[in-house]
């Protein structure tokens, strides 16, 4: 129970106001959105406040190691296999852009499970008795954040294994490149993805993309672990348009990033750039 004490101390500690106040407040907010079935413009409201609230105390937690000590001890007490590397542990303790990197997808799996467990079926109850009591709605959300950040977590440490072991092999090295065609006929198979994944052999790929909006980061994020734009498009509740516009815009800042010497593209991946642009100038 002392961690579900911590996640309601942390929220309590950074949130305005009364706690009871919250309360009152989210629970009749809950019955409003209730009649449209947690769903429509008020619900998309809703869900940036409960954003813009969690985010800095999520940020705090990781920032002090909390948030991963938590899930360690939630996933021990129920028999789940998770393991955070100290190395990961140190970086997320020490970066702001790797925090934000891995808190986008956290997010983004926790609005999807909270909206579920908190208010579709009634998880969040208001007039709860046990323990400290009721908490208030941003403290049910950090806390299903921090339950998703297991799954989150292992695949983003096993994106960053595989980023550094493509930049072992390929660190910036176009002779390199030269002589392991294999790797490269693989990512140029991919189409428009394989620019982004090609990109990675660049050390400074985090970098450019960490300068991106969270959106686009998130869009980036899941195209490199394989999704299509459909599945995107769903995970983020955006459109198809407005995924192939965060790709299109990203490839941008990749090129440009090229041309100011930040970062390494493939000549491959270059000339077939140019191609393509040269056939639509044609088309129309």
């Amino acid at each position: 129970m002392r961690a579900v004490y911590q996640v309601a101390e942390a929220v309590d500690a950074d949130l305005p106001g009364n706690r009871t106040v919250r309360i009152q407040r989210d629970a009749a907010r809950v019955n409003e959105l209730a009649e449209s079935g947690f769903d429509g413009l008020a619900y998309k409201v809703f869900e940036n406040d409960l954003c813009r609230e969690a985010w800095p105390i999520l940020r705090g937690m990781l920032r002090e190691g909390r948030l991963p000590r938590i899930a360690l001890k939630w996933c021990q007490e129920r028999g789940l296999p998770f393991w955070v590397h100290p190395d990961d542990m140190a970086l997320l303790r020490s970066s702001p852009v790797a925090r934000d990197e891995i808190l986008v997808d956290v997010l983004m799996r926790a609005l999807k499970s909270f909206r579920r467990k908190a208010l579709v079926e009634g998880g969040w109850n208001p007039d709860y008795k046990g323990g400290r009591g009721a908490s208030c709605l941003t403290t049910y959300f950090v806390g299903q954040c921090i339950w998703e950040f297991r799954r989150v977590y292992t695949t983003w440490a096993k994106n960053r294994q595989r980023w550094a072991e493509l930049h072992a092999l390929y660190d910036g090295a176009e002779e390199t490149a030269r002589e392991n065609p294999r790797l490269f006929g693989r990512l140029l198979a991919a189409g428009s993805v394989s620019e982004t994944e090609a990109a990675v052999l660049s050390t400074n790929f985090a970098d450019i993309l960490a300068e991106q909006p969270a959106v686009t980061r998130a869009v980036i994020s899941l195209t490199i672990e394989g999704y299509n734009d459909t599945d995107i498009a769903d995970e983020l509740n955006i459109t198809h348009a407005a995924v192939r516009m965060r790709k299109t815009r990203f490839r941008k800042a990749l090129y440009d990033a090229a041309r100011e010497r930040r970062i390494w593209i493939p000549e491959q991946l270059h000339t077939k750039a140019s191609t393509r642009r040269r056939t639509q100038r044609g088309a129309a």
